[in-house]
């Protein structure tokens, strides 16, 4: 079985993880996210799950603190990919924000992880939203691009054609 390790990207809003919910109904798919692990401690320090802009730049800041302090983000999704290579999923999408992070966890792959930006369609407006993570997702060389200005119907079609050819 092919296995495909797919860095995805995309501002705030643009359908990211609709469309990696979409995808597992038709591939065997794993989806986890550098922040995790920072949210598991922005938890303990009182955030509510909130996804306003406030708390958008408090998980970016601690992320930030943690990848100087030990690159923690990094390290653990490494774990997850190597878990993955050994289980039965066909596709591991891994929710990276920052140009670097993306870089560094290719890197820890040999290169095995590809990146895809997940861009919105005209009808979605281009806005700041005060933070690196979100504000700096253009600012990579992605070696797949999808534009999801379509209905979720016709979205989950294209995607997982998009994600077929991609595994081949």
């Amino acid at each position: 079985m092919k296995k495909t390790v797919l860095v995805i990207n995309g501002a705030g809003g643009v359908g990211k993880d609709t469309l990696c919910l979409m995808a597992a109904k038709k591939f065997k798919v794993e989806n986890i996210s550098s922040i995790t692990p920072i949210k598991e401690v922005a938890s303990q320090m009182g955030w509510s799950g909130a996804k306003d802009d406030k708390s958008r730049k408090f998980l970016a800041d601690l992320k930030q603190l943690s990848v100087e302090y030990n690159d923690y983000p990094t390290s653990w999704a490494a774990e997850r990919y190597k878990e993955f290579l050994q289980g039965d999923r066909e596709v591991l999408f891994v929710h990276i924000r920052e140009p670097e992070e993306i870089a560094k966890f290719v890197r820890a792959t040999d290169g095995q992880a590809k990146a895809l930006l997940i861009r919105g369609g005209s009808r979605m407006a281009k806005r700041e939203y005060g933070n690196a993570a979100d504000d700096c997702v253009e600012n990579y060389h992605y070696d797949y691009y999808f534009v999801n200005d379509k209905t979720l119907e016709e979205a989950e079609a294209e995607f997982c054609k998009f994600i077929g050819e991609i595994l081949g």
